[in-house]
Parts: structure tokens; sequence; C-alpha cells
């Protein structure tokens, strides 16, 4: 345990063992920030007054993408410094002026998305959702116990938690059996893990399995809203496209992979071997609870440790052809699925594809989402006598359709 001269109550996902970044707004100005405890650590007014070891204007824009560009010497740099300046008493009256109540401040996204990829890492969740899609067939795809699966998605639509989320339009299959177009009936969310990478290679150059982590920077939380019956009809044979683009929320912390690196643990057993450019020395997963809450409790809790795929595997494979990964790129795990049903990662699989609605702890029940509905996903590792790592939380509500004129 370290000892900050901040308050930092013991059940906090902040303690200075944690130190996320994020973007937000205080007055007209935007700027970037580190959390500690219910205060936020303006990283603008430190770096002013020169307390930072950083090239100038590394926040001038008020996102992370500067800091994410200089690479992982830098960000370990600027780790150990705001560890410094929090430690050190002597340091407490310069520092002091850039504490701000959280509370007080609206959150904004943490950096500016070059492109995002949403992955399908989770064997539970695949297999759940291969039997619901395609009853009577392998549920997996051929292709997915040799390569992490994803798709590109939208990064124009990812959005900050609190961002309320339009229920979307779609073409879905109807009653005859024929196409018609309607607002989505089967809105879903699904309980992922992203994380953002710095500049990481040139065209042309794939990443090495080995120097994959030394570009990611770190991890958010991230609720990929989905239209199923969208999806159903779409996805067949190019995968997800409108089903998934009108909106994905994200946390507005940023959690250093770091702070994160005592709650590894060891990578599931793939079968068969995968290929030697996706093959890790000494693999490992986070152990990181995940749980949504719908009508006011929780209605699910899994954990990134299910995941079947790692951070590493699948930015080698996004960057395996040569394809150019950037600062401020996003990549999603997918849903993750633990391997019961009190453990499933979305209301596709919780409801059994609607068939058998989920009970809230208001009374009310649910297949899928309705308007007016909020999600709420958290997420932390740690506690019980260990350091709280918080991801924070990724909320959205849902909004009715908008209604079309012809």
């Amino acid at each position: 345990m370290i000892d900050s001269w901040v308050a930092v109550a013991d059940d906090s996902e902040f303690p200075i063992e944690n130190l996320p970044y994020g973007s937000f707004r205080s007055g007209d100005s935007r700027r970037v920030g580190t959390a500690i405890g219910d205060k936020i650590l303006d990283l603008v007014s430190l770096e002013a007054a020169g307390l930072l070891e950083l090239p100038t204007g590394t926040f001038e824009e008020g996102t992370l993408n500067r800091l994410l560009q200089l690479g992982q010497t830098s960000w370990s740099r600027l780790r150990r410094r705001i560890t410094e300046l929090l430690i050190d008493r002597e340091a407490q009256p310069l520092v002091m002026p850039a504490l701000l109540p959280g509370a007080e401040v609206s959150m904004e996204l943490p950096f500016v998305i070059g492109d995002y990829v949403d992955f399908y890492s989770s064997r539970n969740h695949a297999e759940n959702l291969g039997r619901l899609l395609r009853p009577g067939q392998d549920p997996l795809p051929p292709s997915w116990l040799h390569l992490p699966i994803g798709y590109h998605g939208r990064a124009g639509t990812v959005v900050v938690s609190g961002t309320p989320v339009r229920r979307p339009w779609g073409q879905v299959m109807g009653p005859s059996g024929s196409p018609e177009w309607t607002p989505a009936r089967m809105l879903d969310f699904e309980v992922e893990l992203g994380f953002v990478t710095g500049a990481a290679n040139q065209l042309g150059s794939p990443i090495p399995i080995a120097q994959a982590e030394d570009h990611i920077f770190g991890v958010v939380l991230v609720n990929d809203w989905s239209a199923r019956d969208i999806q159903r009809f779409e996805y067949v044979p190019l995968g997800p496209f409108l089903a998934k683009s009108f909106a994905t929320s994200i946390s507005p912390w940023v959690v250093p992979m770091q702070a994160l690196a005592s709650h590894r643990v060891p990578h599931p057993t793939q079968d068969p071997p995968v290929l030697d450019y996706l093959r890790e020395d000494s693999p490992t997963v986070f152990d990181i609870q995940l749980v949504v809450e719908l009508g006011g409790g929780p209605i699910t809790a899994t954990n990134s440790r299910h995941l079947y795929w790692s951070m590493a595997q699948q930015l080698t494979h996004a960057a395996s052809n040569g394809a150019l990964v950037r600062a401020g790129d996003l990549f999603a795990s997918g849903t993750i699925s633990g391997p019961d049903s009190g453990s499933y990662g979305s209301l596709m699989e919780l409801s059994a594809g609607g068939t058998q609605p989920v009970q809230l702890s208001d009374g009310s029940r649910r297949s899928f989402l309705e308007d007016g509905d909020t999600v709420v996903i958290r997420g932390w590792a740690g506690g019980e006598g260990r350091p709280r790592i918080g991801l924070g939380s990724v909320t959205g509500t849902v909004l009715p359709a908008q209604p079309v004129t012809t």
C-alpha cells in the first residue's frame, strides 16, 4: 500500500495505485486529469507549472492523444512523477491548487478515436451466440480457434459514458418472411473490455507478439450496444454492420496497464495450439470483475479472465497483415461471458434469445432493452485486502427511435 497526502477512502476505486487518465470539462475549458480518490488532479495545471517532465503542450488539446504518441518510456515516467507528487508532502502546496472535486466536472471522451476494432474473444459467448443464431450447426466459425475474429466498427459513434443511446432503425425479417424497415425490437447490451494504443507500427510492418503490450496504454469498459434482430438478418456473409454501428459507449477513465500488472492470471489453454505469430511465452489475461446493472440492480457478473484471446494476440493479429495501428485506436474484446448463465454478458444469452425473460430487481422482466432503460457496467480488479483498481462505470439510457419522415 502506498500512502498519499490526498485523503482517499478505503473503498475508493481510485487509490494512488490506480491513477487512471481522463478528459474533463471545467467551465469552458477541456482538460486532462488523473483520478485520485474523489478528486481529479488537473495535469494541464501541473504541466504549466513545470512539475511534469513532458514535451510542452502534451495536454493542450484536452485529450490523451499526444501522450499516447509519446510511447511507453514517457508513460512510465509520467506515472512515476505523478506518484511522487502525491506522496511528497513538500510538494503538497504546489499540487493542491490543481486538485479539483470530481463531482464538479463533466467527463468527456478521453481520447480522439482513430480506428475502432471489436473482437469476438470470449469462447463462452461465441458458443452461446452460435447456438442461438445457427441452431443445429457448429456454434464456432471454422477459424475461431485459430485467430481472434473481429470486425472494424465505426469510431464516429463511440461515445462517453452517460451519453443517451437512441434505438436504431433497420431491416429485419418480418413475420411474413419478408424484410421490413422498423425500429430494432431486440436491443441489447454487450459487456466488453477495451484497450487503447499508442503509435505502434509503420504501414506494412506487423507487430510481433512479444512487443504488442509495449504499445497498449490502458483499458476502458465498453458497452457495444447491439440490435440483435438487425444483426440476425444482415450478418451473413460479412458480419456485423448496422446492428453495431449506431452506438458504442466507453468509460471516461483509462486505467494504465501498469496499474493492472499485479492482476494477471494464467491464460486459458488454447487448443489447438495457435500459429507461431500468435504464441506468447507467458500468456496471461486480467482478473477484472465486471457487473451489469439494469432496473436498479445487478443482473449478471462476469470476469475478463474468461477471455480466450489476450489483448496482445488481438493487437498482433489486427496488424499481422501490415495494417497501421495509431495512437488513439480503440480495440474491444467482444462480449465477455463466463461458463454459466449467471455470468453471461448480454441479454441475448441471459434470456435465451428472448424466450426466457430476465427478472429485474424492480419486479419487471426483460427479454431485451426497452425505451427508458438505463444500463450500467462496472469493473474493478483487486479489493478484499488489496487496493481496488476501479475502471469506473459506463452508463447509457435508451431513447425511443427517432421518427422517420418521408
